[in-house]
Order: C-alpha cells, then sequence, then structure tokens
C-alpha cells in the first residue's frame, strides 16, 4: 500500500502487515486532480485539486495521522496491475483505515447534505459503508458531523438502512438489496459501475476496461453466483432494459429502489439447495443449468422459476 505524508506531502511504499495508522479520503473526482507522477514530480502546487490534497493532509495531521490514502495520487495509474490491485483492495482499504473524510465540495452547509453529487457516484457508495468511522465536510472543510450523527440524513439521501450506515456489515443484507443501494448511482466510466460494486459483494474479479458496462456487470453477478445461493440476484426487473431476456440483469438499474426483497420461510424455498448447487457449480462452464417446471401461456410452453424471495 501506498501512502502520503501528511506534512512532507511525499510518497511511501508499506508492504504487507507494516501500514501504520492512516486516514483515507472520499471524494469527488474534478479538473486537474493530482496523479502520482505530479507528487512525484513536484509539480501541484498550483494545480486546481491541491487545495483539496492540503485540506485533507493539514486534519489528518491535526488529527494525529503522519500518513493519508488519496485515490488520485496513491495509485500509478499507468501501471494495470496496480490499478488491478487497487480495485480488488480499495474497499478494506477504507474498512481498515483509522477516518475517512468525506469531502463534499458542492454544498456549503448541513441544509443542502442530500443534494451533494458525492450521493450520486458508483465508487463513493463503498467510500462510505466500509469506514468503521466517517467525517464529513463541505467545500471549507468545515466539519459538518459524522456518519453516525448524519444518519438521518444520509439515509433520507440514499435509502440505505439505518443500520448499514451506522456499520453492520452489508453482507447481513441480501443482494437484491445491495445492488438497490447502486440502482441510481454512476460512474465515468461506465465498466465501474460494476468493478465499484466487489467491495460489497466480497467477490474479486480482474478490471477489463473496455469490455463494456454489461459484460463487466453480468461477471460481477457470475462472481456473486460462485460464491453465494442468495436468489435475490434473479428477483430484478426489466423496465430499464425490456428486450433483456437473460437469466441475469445487465444493471444495477435494475434493481428497484423502491421495494424491499425477503426471504420466505426455508420450508417453503421451491428451489431444493442442491438445484442451487447445480446451478453455481455449471458457472465453471459458463452455463445456466437448472430444472424448470413447464406451464401454458398465450405463445406456448413456458417455464417458471420459482424463487425463494418476493418483492413488497
Amino acid at each position: 500500500m501506498r501512502l502520503l505524508h501528511t506534512t512532507k506531502l511525499r510518497l511511501q511504499e508499506f508492504p504487507g502487515g507494516d501500514v501504520p495508522r492512516y486516514a483515507i479520503l472520499s471524494h469527488m473526482w474534478g479538473e486537474g486532480e493530482i496523479t502520482y507522477q505530479d507528487i512525484k514530480e513536484h509539480t501541484f502546487a498550483q494545480m486546481n485539486a491541491f487545495p483539496k490534497l492540503q485540506g485533507c493532509c493539514k486534519r489528518a495531521a491535526e488529527d494525529g495521522y503522519e500518513w493519508v490514502w488519496i485515490d488520485t495520487c496513491c495509485i500509478d495509474k499507468t501501471s494495470s496491475a496496480e490499478l488491478s490491485e487497487a480495485i480488488n483492495s480499495m474497499y478494506q482499504w477504507y474498512r481498515d483505515s483509522d477516518v475517512c473524510y468525506a469531502y463534499l465540495e458542492d454544498i456549503a452547509s448541513i441544509s443542502k447534505l442530500s443534494a451533494s453529487r458525492w450521493f450520486t457516484r458508483g465508487w463513493t457508495l463503498q467510500e462510505f459503508i466500509a469506514p468503521r468511522r466517517l467525517l464529513v465536510f463541505d467545500f471549507q472543510w468545515r466539519e459538518l458531523g459524522s456518519k453516525n450523527t448524519l444518519v438521518d440524513q444520509i439515509f433520507h439521501a440514499t435509502g440505505i438502512p439505518k443500520e448499514i450506515i451506522s456499520g453492520m456489515s452489508p453482507l447481513q443484507c441480501n443482494v437484491a438489496q445491495r445492488m438497490s443501494w447502486a440502482s441510481s448511482r454512476q460512474t465515468t466510466r461506465e465498466e465501474d459501475m460494476a468493478y465499484c460494486l466487489m467491495g460489497l459483494f466480497d467477490v474479486h474479479m480482474p478490471p477489463i476496461y473496455g469490455e463494456g458496462a454489461e459484460k463487466a456487470f453480468i461477471r460481477l453477478e457470475e462472481e456473486i453466483l460462485k460464491r453465494s445461493s442468495d436468489q435475490t440476484l434473479f428477483l430484478w426487473t426489466s423496465a430499464h432494459d425490456p428486450y433483456n431476456q437473460g437469466l441475469l440483469a445487465t444493471s444495477p438499474r435494475a434493481f428497484c429502489t423502491h421495494y424491499n426483497c425477503f426471504h420466505w420461510m426455508v420450508d417453503a424455498m421451491r428451489i431444493p439447495h442442491s438445484a442451487m448447487k447445480k446451478l453455481i457449480w455449471s458457472m465453471a462452464g459458463d452455463t445456466f443449468q437448472i430444472d424448470l417446471e413447464p406451464c401454458g401461456g398465450d405463445y406456448g410452453q413456458n417455464h417458471n422459476l420459482d424463487l425463494c424471495c418476493f418483492l413488497r
């Protein structure tokens, strides 16, 4: 892991388990962000993002931290291997931080909190869920509160359960619920809409920029299937993509934000565990294989797949 010194503004590598206590930044990218190369070449003092970096380091130093992690400059994005490792490690890095500073540069008071674009970006979803301690700041680096003291405002802005905001593991929620948290969010690079969700589902996969949003998201769902028998993964709606006839959704937008998903009782499950295991096992061959119940239909023979979950 590479960290930035809060007063000397130099980068240092920390291998393995030798990582010191550190603060971490959550923010929205803009023009003139300071990169790894800018820090190494000391060419950042006049850049647009320098006040943001300076404010983060100043607050971290005041809080007693020598080191801070900032995604724009602590990752060498010219290295595809390093970028892949960072994307797969990011949730854990936010989780392991002592404190996360959420810098909302587009608001000037707490009354405007829910209007911030920070609540609409894909990457900031895991950045506020993962940290155990998160402080929120306005554009002048004035502290507005913590995610615990602002839990009601954050809930109204995101719809994410207050228990999750307060620190409960997202793995306690079913797959469809977690997907719904991202259904109205956006990322600059289309594939990132899948990659930014890996930590929420505790899965890992290599990013392949250029594969497109749909392929990236389906790969994410396949990785989830390999690790979980949670059938709510199939509990999506096709309103955003009426031509999708597949078993898997092609975007988190298919997981509506206006419902909650619940499991039926175990004895009412329609798909036996053996069938789900067969389904998951068959993913190794990139195919789905499961028995369906035939039923009549207006346009010929249809088949039903009865899940052990429902929409409310």
